[in-house]
């Protein structure tokens, strides 16, 4: 049974916020922690304990974008972070993580330093000298020992059919206790798998973002659940999300934006995100540029 707690009456405890926020002398942009990304902290006020939803088609880039927020705001913010993954294994996120920290190509890391396809396209074969690894592959090793500090505070999970509930909020718990720490960032890959397969997607998403919600309160956690958006059959339009889950603090929709995508060096993708509902702060739509290759998002100018 839970440790009671005493009663204090709400004065006592708004004049505790009051001298909370009277010792905070830093000037704060907004609420939350930083995203790393300038115009999203802007419309979320920061990331802020709650339940996120992040909705969009297949291959749109949603495992990346969420494994990005979380390591960026590892970075950025000194907090810890634990990504579950139902869909890639650890190496193949760790192979993404290094591209988009090196600037390496997923594919090249594959390889390995004896095998690297370089810019121009031709391919390195043969044996490497131990002391002569390709620049490629310094650039790699370099890339990792610069991130090792923030890196030191993030996990990952790897999740089958077993994995439940209670197990991932107990792995959120145990990292906070390791970390020593009260807040913590989390994303769950494919959360759908967490649901009984018996029900429809919308059917599991509307009881499974309740339980989110409450593991994101129960745990101080920004907690991103990845959700896929399959269109069925009736209107699946970024705003139509907005009133499907009230159990969101805030949904984001990805969407592609084609036109500029014809503009970009395939398979980079235009991608359109849609705050579609935000309990802390604006809506509105994003403009972001995708590049597979690096499992890299950047903020783009909107068209």
């Amino acid at each position: 049974m839970a440790e009671k707690q005493a009663l204090q009456s709400e004065g006592a405890q708004l004049a505790e916020v009051l001298n909370e926020l009277e010792a905070e002398h830093a000037v704060k942009e907004i609420s939350g922690w930083e995203s790393g990304f300038a115009n999203l902290s802007r419309a979320l006020d920061g990331l802020l304990p709650g339940l996120y939803l992040l909705i969009g088609p297949p291959a749109c880039g949603k495992t990346s974008l969420a494994k990005q927020l979380l390591d960026q705001a590892a970075m950025n913010n000194s907090v810890p972070g634990i990504f579950f993954s139902f869909a890639e294994r650890k190496k193949e996120l760790r192979i993404k993580t290094l591209a988009r920290l090196s600037g390496v190509e997923n594919r090249e890391i594959r390889r390995g330093s004896a095998y690297l396809l370089h810019w121009y396209g031709v391919p390195r074969l043969g044996n490497v000298d131990a002391g002569q690894l390709p620049p490629s592959w310094e650039k790699l090793r370099r890339s990792a020992e610069e991130a090792r500090s923030w890196l030191d505070l993030t996990y990952i999970v790897e999740c089958d059919r077993r994995m439940t509930l209670h197990d991932i909020e107990d792995q959120i718990q145990a990292v906070k206790q390791i970390q020593g720490r009260d807040q913590i960032i989390a994303a769950i890959d494919d959360a759908q798998r967490l649901a009984l397969s018996e029900q429809s997607l919308e059917n599991r998403l509307a009881i499974l973002a309740d339980q989110l919600q409450a593991i994101a309160v129960n745990s101080n956690a920004a907690l991103f659940a990845v959700w896929p958006d399959l269109h069925g059959k009736r209107d699946t339009t970024p705003d139509a999300w907005a009133d499907r889950i009230p159990g969101a603090d805030v949904v984001l929709v990805m969407e592609r934006n084609q036109k500029r995508t014809e503009k970009l060096t395939p398979p980079n993708q235009a991608i359109i995100l849609h705050i579609v509902k935000n309990r802390g702060g604006e809506r509105g739509s994003l403009a972001f540029e995708f590049s597979p290759a690096f499992a890299r998002f950047v903020e783009a100018e909107p068209s």
